[in-house]
């Protein structure tokens, strides 16, 4: 009887088929556990910015409501920031003179953006409405922190799928009457969150295409 011979070639196929075998659980086993550290979901990024904007002094100290710089929180998609024109409402008068304040100056002279640093970023196949969750009366600070007090701000809320889909299947502790969406350290009254949950009628999805489109 003839003896069959596989081609050399399959040895080498051999090896990376062992290599995959033994390396892949060790591989996922890694990914995973990288997954769920502070690098990768970002908890505490704080990067410079091109001016030492204070939201503590502003938003804080103040008193500066959050739409009056992010002005399409409640009809689009995205949170507007303010051009340099905004800026210059206050700063026209206000320390106009100081060399921290020189990038809005030149900014607004030249009907040129600031190029501020964004702390918030969602990977691009995530979709994310504000308007969606400022109108459901979804307090700014259930994602974004006590803003009031952050000198520099950093991202003080993981933003995993995780935790976006725990609060979309029990949404009542983060929601609040609507005139205190923007109100940091706001406590709500007991039962308020499903008060406003049923008058509201806010049932978030959790289907994969509500955030995956």
């Amino acid at each position: 009887m003839p003896r069959f011979t596989f081609p050399e070639w399959t040895e080498t196929l051999k090896r990376w088929i062992n290599l995959l075998v033994l390396g892949a659980p060790v591989y996922l086993v890694a990914l995973v556990a990288y997954g769920v550290t502070p690098e990768a979901i970002r908890i505490g990024y704080q990067p410079d910015q091109p001016v030492p904007y204070s939201h503590a002094l502003h938003a804080g100290e103040l008193g500066l409501d959050c739409r009056y710089c992010h002005s399409t929180v409640e009809r689009a998609g995205k949170a507007a920031v303010p051009p340099a024109a905004t800026c210059m409402n206050c700063h026209s008068t206000v320390k106009k003179d100081s060399d921290l304040l020189l990038p809005i100056r030149q900014a607004f002279a030249e009907d040129e953006p600031v190029h501020w640093t964004r702390v918030h970023d969602l990977p691009d196949y995530v979709y994310f409405n504000h308007s969606a969750h400022v109108n459901a009366a979804v307090g700014c600070e259930s994602c974004h922190g006590r803003i009031d007090q952050m000198v520099k701000v950093y991202q003080a809320k993981p933003l995993t799928m995780e935790w976006c889909l725990g609060c979309h299947r029990n949404p009542a502790p983060f929601l609040r009457n609507p005139e205190n969406v923007t109100k940091m350290g706001y406590q709500p009254q007991p039962g308020e969150g499903e008060d406003v949950k049923k008058k509201n009628d806010v049932n978030p999805p959790t289907n994969c295409s509500t955030c995956h489109r």
